[in-house]
């Protein structure tokens, strides 16, 4: 047998693999204890410590579970286990600091249950259990069956790396519908854990560098400034106007890709996240489509962050692609953008955030470049196979005529309806409250008021070596319980202040953080007069 050198490596030396020479050194069997003997270590100290770890780790920073959440689930932790009392006044934390739906009483869809619990069981108990007519409806088993027959070893084992092609083959197929035609191709889909792990992906093979740079929206979610630091790169930030909505404009842009150009940092990319977060902007079709061509103009690789397509609540607005933007004006036909992008389903109405579901389109990428992509989507192996099936199962839904389509439907329009009342509670009861201001949410989850803090506020901030709406939001947290993000973990311009909430608890415990927030703020200003 022809031993390589990956056999070297992966194997066990034996006798008849090592052939010594003086160059190498003595024979291992020769080898004192003393060669061998590991270089010596400060008695008491640790291998890694704080100083020894990865700089661009402790440089990264991810608000949303930051500071505020880890006060929040220390007192979770004392109110659930005191057994007498405590002396906050009230009685469980409100956790608005995430876009987390089913853990504030969302109910899951009940079809896609269905199936993925057919899909997960033995097939004696499950799709061809004589009774399994009685428990599930046929269109379920239907489904369930076309997907175990097609997912090999099932959901315990490894797919495809790209994901299971039949899951592909229903995301391309429900992108080329939402695209009114344009055409989207299995191989250029990739399946991932949320879309989290695909903009991961994606960010380890843009920033190649310590110079390069991406552009990012402020205020932004933190997924991207996280993700630059702890890949060396270069944040490049480009403000959305909170005056019109956090629209934002050409001419911003080109001021932000202008000085970051001229301070020497390669910009190679453009992030976009429509609608917004942390701003819940839906943006215009016109707008969208300035974004392609700006990139294209520039040559900025796209990423589309358009996990909330399905959350747009303002009756005037419609969720427009990157993708049919870019084909729209032309540019996938000249093959002048490189565009990627994602989607979970983690959020619009399915809520279904622990499966990690989500998948990323790439277009227009050089082919050698994809294949690099997916080189690193193997080194993961595969995404988890119950996120690949609520993912077909979200973009390939009950047919017209099916047993569970009208149910589903219904349940749907439940979800929507009430995340677009919640929007409103909200937004509108955040901006009536005097020193707030909040823009309306016309889509995501989410609304980012700005807060005027008093004097004393900011001088007990800068002592205390924190931000002001961090100091706000802690003093709202042990005052009330509710949890919130401050602004600052986002991005801001200068001299702002604020936080972000998202209004998924239900409807009467959202009128009810409206009213806490107005007396606690007053009660704050006084107390910082």
């Amino acid at each position: 047998m022809r031993i390589t050198d990956f056999d070297l490596v992966s194997r066990p030396p034996t006798d008849s693999t090592i052939k010594n020479t003086e160059e190498d050194g003595p024979p291992l069997s020769q080898m004192t204890q003393e060669s061998t003997a590991t270089p010596p270590v400060d008695v008491g100290k640790k291998r890694m410590t704080i100083n020894t770890m990865s700089s661009n780790l402790k440089k990264m920073q991810y608000a949303v579970r930051g500071e505020v959440v880890i006060a929040a689930d220390r007192i979770s932790d004392e109110l659930r286990n005191s057994k007498e009392g405590t002396d906050y006044p009230f009685d469980h934390i409100i956790y608005t600091n995430i876009g987390n739906p089913q853990s504030v009483g969302q109910k899951p869809l009940t079809w896609p249950r269905q199936v993925l619990a057919l899909v997960d069981l033995p097939e004696e108990v499950g799709v061809n259990h004589p009774q399994a007519t009685k428990m599930f409806p046929a269109d379920a088993i239907r489904r369930a069956k076309e997907i175990k027959s097609k997912m090999g070893g099932g959901t315990g084992a490894y797919s495809h790396s790209k994901g299971v092609r039949l899951f592909r083959e229903d995301v391309a197929a429900f992108i080329e519908e939402r695209d009114g035609g344009v055409p989207s191709e299995p191989e250029d889909i990739f399946l991932t854990n949320g879309a989290s792990a695909g903009i991961g992906m994606i960010m380890q093979a843009i920033v190649s560098d310590e110079n390069c740079g991406v552009m990012i929206p402020i205020p932004q979610y933190p997924i991207y400034s996280a993700t630059i630091d702890l890949l060396g790169g270069k944040k490049v930030g480009y403000y959305l106007d909170e005056k019109s909505n956090w629209d934002l404009n050409l001419k911003e842009l080109e001021r932000s890709i202008t000085e970051a150009r001229a301070e020497g940092i390669n910009v190679n990319s453009f992030v976009l996240i429509n609608p917004g977060n942390p701003t819940g902007q839906v943006l215009s079709k016109t707008a969208v489509k300035d974004i392609v061509q700006f990139c294209a103009k520039h040559k900025l690789v796209l990423l589309a962050d358009e996990v909330y397509q399905e959350n747009i609540y303002d009756d005037d607005m419609e969720f427009m692609s990157c993708k049919r933007a870019a084909y729209e004006t032309g540019l996938l036909e000249r093959d002048e953008i490189e565009l990627v992008s994602f989607h979970s389903t983690s959020k619009g109405l399915f809520g279904e955030c622990g499966r990690r579901g989500g998948y990323m389109e790439l277009v227009g990428f050089d082919a050698e470049v994809k294949d690099q992509i997916y080189k690193l989507a193997s080194s993961f192996l595969c995404s988890t196979l119950s996120g690949q099936v609520m993912t077909s199962l979200m973009v390939r839904g009950p047919k017209p005529g099916d047993e569970s389509y009208e149910s589903h439907e219904a349940e749907m329009k439940s979800v929507y309806e009430s995340l677009k009342r919640r929007s409103k509670i909200v937004s509108e009861g955040l901006n009536a409250i005097p020193g707030f201001s909040c823009q309306p949410a016309q889509g995501a989850m989410y609304c980012f008021p700005s807060v005027e803090m008093p004097p004393g506020a900011l001088t007990a901030a800068k002592e205390k070596g924190t931000t002001p709406d961090t100091l706000f939001a802690v003093s709202l947290l042990e005052k009330t319980g509710i949890c919130v993000v401050p602004a600052s973990g986002f991005g801001q311009e200068k001299g702002r202040f604020g936080f972000r909430t998202t209004f998924l608890p239900s409807e009467e415990e959202l009128k009810r953080v409206v009213g806490d927030v107005k007396s606690h703020y007053e009660s704050f200003c006084q107390e910082y007069a």
